[in-house]
């Protein structure tokens, strides 16, 4: 029987997360088919391993996949691949990879492991993108935050904005990405402009594949958003930003977490961090934007940017 695979990667310490994701995933699956769910990882304890694996049932797989230290050696711990212009986290980059490292799929999905998922993902998986290299879902997180509409502009160079895309939910066209070479024009590119990002492995997919992106209705990938109102019947839901219910007991979409995460073992861990989270915590988690913002304007007077770049070099595959 033909497996459909689905993709994470993570950091040892979002384990808790991802467990209650992959449980929202097998909650949906088809008893008919076959799902594979691969994590990928640098380092990982045994327990959490275990905890995940153990997650398996007779139709979904959950294995552990570790990352080899010299492919992702050319992305430096340096500030223009801070996520969110604040920290570095090796793991939002090995989605990049997935493709190139397992070419026995010519197509996948990849999930954040902040995501719930609330319908069958071989839904997702069996959508037609054509030739296109991945499909995911315009990013609405910062579509009304004016400031980032003009790091979009005026420093990535994407026209309109509105097509940007959130890369937490892809579906990837695998062997596009292989044909194309898409991980052989990432080096090049982070090697030769070390172009300075808020969102580092975004903006690549962005811009590599720009015009190459089939774009998903927004109830695959429904985020948290003060601007909007909840949309109805999401497919997916994606806790992205500061929006985390284990930090905000009031986010939008939060029902849809909890109601997952009581049948995981991490839920007293998860109600614990809830509560042990502070007003001061939340006041600091909301100011990443005013982060991501003053790095906007610190972006825009670099010599190097995107944006500058395209005016004479083609960045697309």
């Amino acid at each position: 029987m033909m497996t459909i695979p689905v993709f994470y990667t993570i950091s040892d310490n979002y384990t808790p997360y991802a467990a209650v994701s992959i449980q929202s995933l097998i909650d949906h699956v088809d008893q008919n088919k076959d799902y594979t769910i691969t994590l990928l990882v640098q380092n990982i304890s045994d327990k959490h391993k275990k905890d995940l694996e153990d997650l398996s049932i007779k139709n979904v797989h959950v294995n552990i996949f570790h990352i080899d230290d010299e492919m992702v050696a050319p992305i430096h711990n340096s500030e223009e691949n801070y996520l969110r212009a604040q920290f570095f986290t090796m793991s939002i980059f090995y989605r990049l990879f997935i493709p190139n490292l397992f070419p026995q799929y010519d197509k996948a999905v990849y999930l954040d492991a902040d995501t719930i998922i609330c319908t069958d993902i071989a839904e997702l998986y069996n959508t037609e993108i054509g030739d296109n290299m991945f499909a995911s879902v315009p990013d609405m997180s910062i579509r009304f935050i004016k400031p980032l509409q003009v790091y979009i502009k005026e420093c990535q160079g994407i026209f309109p904005p509105e097509k940007y895309i959130n890369n937490g939910v892809i579906l990837f066209n695998m062997k596009a990405f292989r044909d194309k070479k898409f991980v052989d024009k990432f080096y090049s590119l982070i090697e030769k402009y070390h172009f300075d990002n808020i969102d580092p492995d975004q903006a690549y997919m962005n811009e590599i594949c720009e015009d190459k992106i089939y774009h998903l209705p927004l109830e695959w990938d429904a985020m948290p958003n003060e601007h909007m109102d909840e949309i109805k019947n999401p497919k997916i839901v994606h806790y992205n930003l500061f929006f985390k219910p284990w930090h905000f007991a009031d986010v939008q979409y939060g029902k849809y977490f909890w109601d997952v995460a009581k049948k995981s073992p991490y839920y007293g861990e998860l109600k614990e961090q809830l509560a042990n989270f502070t007003d001061e915590d939340r006041k600091k988690a909301r100011a990443d934007l005013d982060w991501m913002i003053k790095k906007v304007d610190e972006i825009k007077d670099e010599d190097v940017t995107w944006a500058k770049v395209k005016k004479t070099t083609s960045v697309k595959i």
